[in-house]
C-alpha cells in the first residue's frame, strides 16, 4: 500500500469535517530543552479519533443497517459524531471501565450505547456480534486501513504547521494513530513508542514476534488498554524497527499535573503518556536532539465541570 498517497487523500477528504488542531513549543515543562506539541485533545470529542471515523465513513457506503463500533471511550465518541454529523446510525460498544465522562459524552451525541463488562476485548467480541447478525459495518478502533490513513493526516497536518523535530513521542494503546504516523513519515523522522507498563501491548509484540495477548490495567487502560496490538502497527514497527518505552502510572499522572499546572492543559492519562517519557527521564534525548510530543486526548474522568 501507498501510504502517503492514502493519507493525503484522507487528508483532503476529511478537512471540512475535522479541526487543523494547534501546535506549541514549550520551555515551561521543568526540562532543560524545549519540547514541540500539538494538542490533539482540541480535536473534536476531545481525541485524535475524529480523523480515522470520518476517513472511514467517507469513503466507503454505509448500509441501512449503519455502523458499530467498539471502544475504550474514545473512538466510540469520534464515531458517534462522525455518525452525527454525516447522518448515520451508529451503535457503540464501549466496556464498563471507559469510565462516566466518555460514556457520558457517547450518549450526548446520540448513538446506541451498549454498556459491557470487562475490557475492550469484550466490547469488541459485542460489536462483531451485532455486525454479523444486522450487516451493519465496524468502524474498528485501529487496525484497519482507513482508520490508520485517518490517523496519520494528524502527522501530515503537523508538518504542514512547521514541524521541526528530529523524534515524535507518541502514546500507544491498539496503534492507530502510531500507525498513522509511522506510514506518513516513512523513516524520515524518528518514532518512539510509549506504553504504560500495564498496557504494552507493542513493547511484548516486538519481544515475542508477533502480535500477542496481554493483560491490562492501570490510569490510561480506558484509552491505551488493547490487549493485543493491530497488526498493522506491528507490521510498520516491525519493519521501521521502532524503539519503545514504557512509563509507570505515577509518571503519567505526574505528567497530567505538569501540562495542566504549566500550561493549563488539561488532558487525560493517555493524553500525557507519551510527555511522561520525557518527564520520568526514560526517554532520554541526545545533546541537539529535537523533540516533539503528541498529546493525544483530553475527555478526563471525572468531567471536571461536572
Amino acid at each position: 500500500m501507498m501510504w502517503t498517497d492514502e493519507i493525503a487523500a484522507a487528508g483532503a477528504r476529511i478537512a471540512p469535517y475535522v479541526q487543523r488542531t494547534p501546535v506549541l513549543v514549550s520551555t515551561s515543562l521543568g526540562l532543560d530543552f524545549p519540547v514541540e506539541m500539538k494538542l490533539e485533545q482540541m480535536q473534536h470529542t476531545g481525541s485524535f479519533k475524529a480523523r480515522g471515523a470520518f476517513n472511514t465513513l467517507l469513503s466507503q457506503d454505509v448500509p441501512e443497517a449503519g455502523l458499530v463500533a467498539a471502544s475504550g471511550g474514545n473512538h466510540g465518541a469520534a464515531v458517534a459524531y462522525a455518525a452525527h454529523t454525516l447522518g448515520h446510525r451508529a451503535r457503540i460498544y464501549v466496556p464498563q471501565i471507559a469510565g462516566p465522562a466518555k460514556i457520558d459524552l457517547i450518549k450526548r451525541l446520540g448513538a446506541d450505547l451498549q454498556v459491557v463488562e470487562g475490557v475492550y476485548a469484550n466490547a469488541l467480541a459485542g460489536a462483531r456480534q451485532w455486525e454479523a447478525e444486522t450487516g451493519a459495518i465496524q468502524i474498528h478502533a485501529y487496525d484497519a486501513p482507513a482508520t490508520v490513513a485517518g490517523q496519520g493526516t494528524c502527522l501530515a497536518e503537523w508538518e504542514g504547521q512547521g514541524l521541526e523535530a528530529d523524534t515524535v513521542l507518541i502514546a500507544v494503546g491498539g496503534g492507530g494513530l502510531i500507525a498513522g504516523s509511522m506510514a506518513w513519515l516513512d523513516g524520515r523522522r524518528k518514532v518512539v513508542a510509549v506504553e504504560p507498563q500495564n498496557c504494552a501491548a507493542l513493547t511484548r509484540a516486538l519481544q515475542a514476534g508477533a502480535p500477542v495477548d496481554v493483560d491490562v490495567s492501570g490510569v490510561a487502560a480506558n484509552a491505551l488498554g488493547a490487549t493485543r496490538i493491530g497488526d498493522i502497527c506491528f507490521g510498520l514497527a516491525q519493519a521501521q524497527g521502532i524503539e519503545t518505552v514504557t512509563v509507570t502510572d505515577a509518571a503519567i499522572v505526574d505528567a497530567q499535573a505538569v501540562l495542566w499546572r504549566n500550561l493549563r492543559q488539561l488532558v487525560e492519562p493517555a493524553g500525557a503518556a507519551a510527555l511522561a517519557a520525557l518527564l520520568s527521564g526514560v526517554y532520554r534525548p541526545d545533546p541537539g536532539e529535537k523533540v516533539a510530543v503528541l498529546i493525544c486526548g483530553g475527555n478526563i474522568a471525572p468531567d471536571p465541570l461536572g
